[in-house]
């Protein structure tokens, strides 16, 4: 009885369901069996036990995509959701078409597909008649390999980087200062508060949940870095990473492995090795905020 009243709601949420065990699921179970196997797609899975994740994290190539993932995260987070909420502030100061204006231009780069961003960027950092280039000869600087000197190679990607998501960031920051009462504001400054200080015991404060969901998308956004560098560094499934691996990370490696290496069982245990660093440093920054909200 209580099977046949409910059936319409269970054939309505049918092909979700469907849908999820099917590419959500399954995918996520079978690879979790896969990590655990030696697997090339032809031929039948050898059981292995942990030497697929032994193999990967005794790897220089692991070693060196984890490295480029910290630099990239410690500089690329911080720097760009700076730079986004300077901009929220800038484009919230102006009202009407201006506005409207200011949002669209630092709102472009979001909607702009990767191949497009990295081909305009390529250009950009073109040595000798590369647009960068060109300005750094005006003041006898010379020609710089933006993209082929190992030791500016990872800033050049956080510049294309922030650039690309500053943004998305600004779009959500500024609709948490819309949020803002300006109560709060006409108190400040009858208490006579400067607009500095209106900044970091008004604005920022209120802000505070608005910051926490962009500072922990940003991490997460960036520890699945991936299409950016591969574009970048014109990379294939054989060579990836650019030179001496500059700008190798370990999603690179992962599709490197699976698809030019044919190591499915590797491949797959590098993204659970990933999955497990994305869950714990997602938790660790729930768990920072809880800690905070109980002082």
């Amino acid at each position: 009885m209580f099977a046949r009243k409910h059936l319409p709601h269970y054939l309505m949420v049918g092909p979700f369901m469907i849908l999820f065990v099917v590419f959500f699921l399954y995918p996520i179970v079978s690879g979790f069996y896969y990590s655990f196997h030696d697997w090339n797609a032809t031929q039948p899975a050898v059981f292995v036990g942990l030497d697929n994740y032994r193999s990967i994290m005794n790897s220089r190539a692991f070693s060196r995509a984890m490295w480029n993932l910290a630099t990239y995260i410690v500089i690329t987070v911080p720097l760009g959701i700076s730079i986004a909420f300077g901009l929220a502030l800038l484009v919230n100061s102006f009202k009407g078409r201006q506005a409207a204006f200011f949002r669209s231009v630092f709102f472009l780069p979001v909607v702009l597909p990767a191949f497009l961003a990295a081909t305009i960027w390529r250009w950009i950092y073109t040595p000798n008649f590369g647009l960068l280039n060109m300005i750094l000869g005006w003041f006898g600087i010379p020609s710089v390999n933006f993209l082929n000197d190992p030791q500016i190679m990872l800033y050049s990607l956080i510049a294309v980087d922030v650039w690309v998501s500053a943004g998305f960031n600004m779009v959500i920051l500024l609709a948490g200062l819309k949020n803002i009462p300006e109560e709060l504001y006409e108190a400040a400054r009858l208490d006579g508060a400067s607009r500095s200080q209106q900044l970091w015991h008004v604005t920022i404060p209120m802000m505070a949940p608005v910051l926490f969901f962009v500072l922990t998308y940003g991490l997460i956004s960036a520890l699945q870095v991936f299409d950016v560098p591969w574009l970048l560094t014109g990379s294939s499934f054989t060579e990836y990473g650019g030179r001496r691996g500059a700008l190798l990370f370990p999603v690179m490696d992962m599709m490197g492995r699976a698809f030019g290496g044919v190591k499915f069982g590797q491949a797959a245990a590098y993204g659970f090795l990933l999955t497990i660093v994305i869950m714990a440093v997602t938790s660790a920054m729930f768990g920072i905020r809880a800690w905070r909200e109980r002082r």
